[in-house]
């Protein structure tokens, strides 16, 4: 059934959303663009716990996702698996499961939302146009986008309450000193 899904979105191509698609799936490369947006809010007051806490869901989906789960679960690729499908992107070389693209943009994005809750919607678009474009560029199963979007949302409420309670001990803390 997940191929059947694949081979639907192979039918929507056409050059205009080609384009787009991999534009949009750059982003989501490596996390630069989360990494630098969480950069960006450590360095302004207003958004700076909100910086924090991205930073932690971050390392923590990192670590989860990249370092843990893909290496256990193994899984290969669709375009592994059909190399017949012509790839507008470069053959990722590490395991399907979960989405890192997918995983890392919802991390960044639900701890946005957790904290901003309108430029968490935001967020919450682009991460969700980044784990489609990775369907549309038959590099991940439905199942993988899926779960690098739970991981990447578990990541981020993780990290919220982590710092709000290490938050929380410091004042304690400072109210007894």
């Amino acid at each position: 059934m997940e191929f059947e899904i694949l081979y639907f979105l192979q039918g929507l191509h056409q050059p205009l959303l080609d384009r787009l698609m991999v534009g949009i799936t750059s982003l989501g490369n490596g996390g630069w663009f989360w990494i630098a947006l969480t950069v960006l809010f450590l360095c302004l007051p207003k958004y700076r716990r909100c910086g924090i806490t991205m930073a932690v869901a971050l390392v923590l989906n990192f670590l989860i996702c990249n370092v843990a789960v893909k290496n256990l679960v193994a899984r290969e690729r669709p375009c592994w698996i059909d190399p017949s499908v012509e790839l507008l992107i470069p053959v990722p070389k590490d395991f399907s499961f979960p989405s890192g693209h997918s995983s890392v943009s919802f991390a960044a994005a639900a701890a946005i939302f957790l904290s901003h809750k309108r430029e968490g919607i935001a967020a919450l678009v682009l991460a969700a146009l980044i784990a489609f474009s990775r369907l549309y560029l038959f590099v991940h199963f439905p199942t993988d986008v899926l779960g690098g979007i739970l991981t990447g949302i578990f990541c981020a409420a993780a990290a919220f309450y982590l710092t709000r309670a290490v938050e929380k001990k410091k004042q304690k803390k400072r109210g007894r000193g």
